[in-house]
Formats: structure tokens, sequence, C-alpha cells
């Protein structure tokens, strides 16, 4: 019996081994790739960023149920839970307007098939209590599925607070 826990413990060591080997393989892929290449996909996922603010502020159903993927979810600034259908009904009913996006400090890293993007975003818009303006930070997460094409999988949005402002 003690031979056998032996046993088991090296071949969990051989499989942890391997499975940090795969993971790292995966996350260093993009790096693996030519200056050029890496550019590319970077220019890339910009791209899909202004792809979806102009969705986003023309209110473009059809190009953001391309943009996002099947299982999409997202986690609104108030901290709601929102599916892609509920996103997408959302945009249809026109209950949340965006007039101006304006986005700054945005990042881009890359891990294997997955694209994470984090930003600033300034937003004006209108909701059915009102004007909506303001600051918010943001993360977006892109996976390329198995046909090579970028799918928006995750969304969360906080609201930047003044100092002093205790809402």
């Amino acid at each position: 019996m003690e031979m056998m826990g032996k046993n088991s413990g090296a071949h969990v060591q051989r499989l942890a081994a391997i499975a940090v080997t795969c993971l790292l393989g995966s996350a260093l892929a993009l790096h693996a790739l030519p200056r050029g290449e890496r550019h590319e996909v970077r220019h890339e996922i910009d791209h899909l960023e202004d792809h979806w603010r102009e969705a986003i502020l023309n209110r473009n159903v059809a190009a953001m149920d391309a943009l996002l993927a099947s299982d999409y979810m997202a986690i609104t600034a108030n901290g709601t839970l929102e599916s892609k259908d509920e996103t997408l009904a959302r945009m249809r009913s026109g209950a949340l307007r965006f007039t101006s996006i304006e986005f700054t400090d945005r990042k881009v890293r890359f891990y294997g098939s997955t694209a994470l993007v984090t930003s600033r975003a300034e937003v004006t818009g209108a909701t059915p209590d009102g004007e909506l303006k303001g600051s918010y930070r943001y993360t977006r997460v892109y996976v390329r599925d198995p046909g090579g094409v970028w799918r928006i999988v995750s969304f969360e949005a906080s609201r930047i607070r003044d100092p002093g402002d205790h809402k």
C-alpha cells in the first residue's frame, strides 16, 4: 500500500508538470510569433474593440450578435449579470442609449488563444432613469474559436468614483 502511495504521488507530480508545461506553452504562444504577427494580432483586437464601440453607439444588434460568443456573460457596472440574449434584447429595446464612448489607457494581453483587454471609458448616454455620464474601467475577454474568429466571452465594468463620492 505504501508503495502505491509513492507511485501515485510521483504520477500526480508528473501530471502536474505536464499541465504546467502545457499552460506555459499556451500562454507563451503569442510571444513565439514573429514581432510582425504579434503586432497584427494586437491590431485585430484593437479593431474589434473599435467595432464593439461602433455597434454600441449605433445600436447595431447584428454586429453585436457577431461579436459575442454564445455563452457570453457580462457583469454590468451596477453588478448585475447579463447574458448574450439579455444584452441583445436591451440593445433592441433602446432602454440604454450611448451617445459617446471614448477609450483611453487600453492594454491588451494575450494568453494563448485568449486576449484580455483592460481600458478606461468616458461614457455619456441615457437610461430609463435619466442621464448616464461617467468614467469606467472595464475588462473584456476575447477567445479565438477553432475557426480563428475572436469572440467576446466576458465583460465587466466598474464605475470610477470621485474621491469623496460615497455612493
